[in-house]
């Protein structure tokens, strides 16, 4: 189901540029939209990973680089990964003080994890077990690839809609700047950004919760977790791209109006009830 899922956001991705290059620039647009719809789909799915973790910020975590940090995580993460069959990703930090995190990658071979600083901070070990194992539960379950392809094309969609702000279309008659296709672009894309970051299945959250709470040995730990940065993302805001607030294992509170059009997690609340309910039995 994913690798349909990645398919059909590429294709989309290749459908849009098409259009978009056509209305911006007749047939010449189209086929500098076809190059760009070959680039971003090879761009998409081998640096995709890449992308996330610039656009966040986040800092290499290894043996070597913020050792402090690597041995506080690398612990848990190797043995959830035994646990779970599941080779060692790439762990990262992300300088932020909002407790939150994210996976991504391709495939469980080329994955990584990112932390924030406040996450560190604010949990405990058994809550960060949690949190970590609900990230490698999206990488057992294959859920990466798909957002972090899904992130790529959301910023490429929202920057063309910029671009068109600023330059416009063009009329065929003429080839003069056409204002209104530019202004009909601008409101058009977010919103097809926000349709792709819909498709993102909700379930998957529930798939990785379940997953963190199977190979823990108990939803406990992700139960305050998930508790705790439910309270602490709302009181200390994140500075996150709309297009990528969808990786992580809660909703960024950045106060951004566009960001409700990204949203694709379910309630908290909700989230809580199911682990409660798989504890219980």
């Amino acid at each position: 189901m994913n690798s349909l899922k990645t398919v059909l956001l590429l294709g989309l991705l290749s459908g849009l540029l098409l259009v978009g290059g056509h209305a911006l620039g007749g047939q010449r647009g189209m086929t500098m939209g076809l190059i760009l719809a070959v680039g971003m789909n090879f761009f998409s799915y081998f640096f995709s990973e890449k992308m996330a973790l610039m656009s966040s910020g986040a800092v290499r975590v290894s043996e070597t680089e913020n050792q402090e940090i690597y041995w506080r995580i690398a612990p848990t993460v190797k043995s959830l990964c035994e646990r779970m069959g599941l080779p060692m990703p790439r762990l990262w930090v992300i300088p932020e003080d909002a407790p939150n995190a994210f996976a991504t990658g391709r495939n469980p071979g080329h994955s990584s994890v990112a932390v924030t600083a406040g996450l560190l901070r604010l949990m405990d070990d058994r809550e960060l077990e949690g949190v970590i194992a609900h990230e490698l539960g999206h990488i057992r379950n294959r859920d990466i690839l798909v957002s972090s392809i899904a992130a790529t094309i959301g910023a490429a969609i929202t920057y063309a809609a910029y671009m068109a702000m600023f330059f416009g279309g063009r009329r065929d008659d003429d080839d003069a700047p056409n204002p209104l296709v530019g202004l009909l672009m601008m409101i058009l894309a977010p919103l097809a950004a926000g349709l792709i970051q819909m498709a993102i299945s909700r379930t998957r959250e529930y798939g990785a919760d379940a997953a963190a709470a199977k190979f823990t040995g108990s939803p406990r730990g992700l139960i305050s977790a998930l508790g705790k940065l439910e309270s602490w993302s709302r009181r200390i805001p994140m500075d996150v791209n709309p297009s990528m607030s969808h990786m992580y294992i809660i909703k960024p509170f950045s106060g951004q109006s566009m960001a409700r059009l990204f949203s694709t997690h379910p309630a908290t609340e909700e989230r809580i009830a199911r682990l409660e309910a798989l504890g219980a039995q």
